[in-house]
């Protein structure tokens, strides 16, 4: 069993002012590195309009690197402009994905829309800075991944990564959408595409984690690790339905991997839960799980799908 210290919530929307579009949440951190600061990246969203609806935004966040509970900088304006009319991102970029290649930096985002029958559908974008990852220029007015026969919809939660000269993409892929109470809610399950460039993937069109707490299980946020000769998938999970509640709400949930294919699913060793109080006592999800300075740490969300921010914990010991 893994052994995750947590160390306390880290950053919280409630806390900037002066950004009129970044009030609420601080979701699916995600890290990019620097000599002397930590920029962890988050979507987040300004109050929703006169008719209860939302817009979401990426930004990001700079860390002290010698002390992380340390902001140095808020991004002034979001990294990504919304689509235009009709397009598939028009009212959202969330969640966001980032990686070095060469001089540039590469951002993967799911870009979202809103629809009549059920709430929003959700297709997965590219975009590239020049200036360190402060603003992303979009490839194209288009998705990078999208709906196919075998994955109908709400493809999201990307997670890149490069391993052994290819690019992997780890995402969320729409299984089915449920009539809970009257509302529609998505069944969505983890799943895997590669590339040579990073830009013209193949999927794998294969279901990577098995279900466990129900058939209709809805997983998210694959984040994949390399240590000690194994890959590493944290994620999390939630029930299908009434999971807006401590009882079926967002947990955290781990496998591993030889070969990237073939997931051997183990809960039991994440080693990280609820609070017995506070701002993640009711859900924990979004793991994200990267090195700095000789120690592993994860960030995550808690109540509300990260309302109120994100925390950090640290490993004691390693991942094998």
């Amino acid at each position: 069993m893994f052994k995750w210290k947590k160390l306390g919530r880290v950053f919280s929307p409630l806390d900037v002012e002066g950004r009129s579009w970044l009030k609420e949440f601080a979701q699916a951190p995600a890290v990019l590195i620097f000599d002397d600061f930590v920029r962890v990246y988050f979507s987040c969203r300004p109050p929703a309009d006169k008719n209860g609806q939302y817009v979401s935004y990426s930004a990001y966040v700079d860390l002290d690197r010698s002390n992380l509970f340390q902001v140095r900088r808020v991004s002034d304006r979001p990294i990504l402009d919304l689509g235009g009319l009709g397009e598939f991102d028009e009212f959202g970029t969330y969640p966001v994905s980032v990686i070095r290649h060469v001089d540039e930096v590469r951002a993967y985002y799911a870009g979202w829309t809103r629809c009549e029958s059920v709430p929003f559908n959700v297709a997965i974008g590219m975009a590239i800075s020049q200036d360190g990852g402060i603003s992303f220029s979009k490839i194209g007015k288009g998705p990078v991944l999208s709906y196919s026969p075998d994955e109908p919809f709400v493809l999201s939660g990307p997670k890149v990564r490069y391993f052994n000269g290819s690019w992997y993409l780890w995402y969320i892929a729409g299984r089915k959408w449920k009539i809970v109470d009257g509302r529609p809610e998505p069944v969505y399950k983890i799943r895997m595409a590669s590339s040579t460039d990073g830009i013209h993937w193949t999927k794998l069109n294969k279901d990577l984690i098995e279900s466990r707490v129900e058939e209709d299980e809805a997983q998210a946020s694959p984040d994949v690790f390399y240590a000690n000769g194994k890959y590493h998938m944290f994620f999390s999970y939630r029930y299908s339905g009434h999971y807006r509640s401590k009882k079926y709400g967002y947990r955290i949930g781990y496998a591993s991997s030889t070969n990237l294919i073939n997931w051997v699913r183990n809960d039991s060793k994440v080693g990280i839960d609820v609070s017995e109080d506070g701002w993640d006592a009711e859900m924990i999800s979004y793991p994200h799980v990267f090195e700095l300075d000789g120690k592993t740490y994860m960030a995550y969300l808690g109540n509300e799908v990260g309302r109120y921010g994100f925390g950090l914990a640290e490993l004691d010991g390693e991942l094998e």
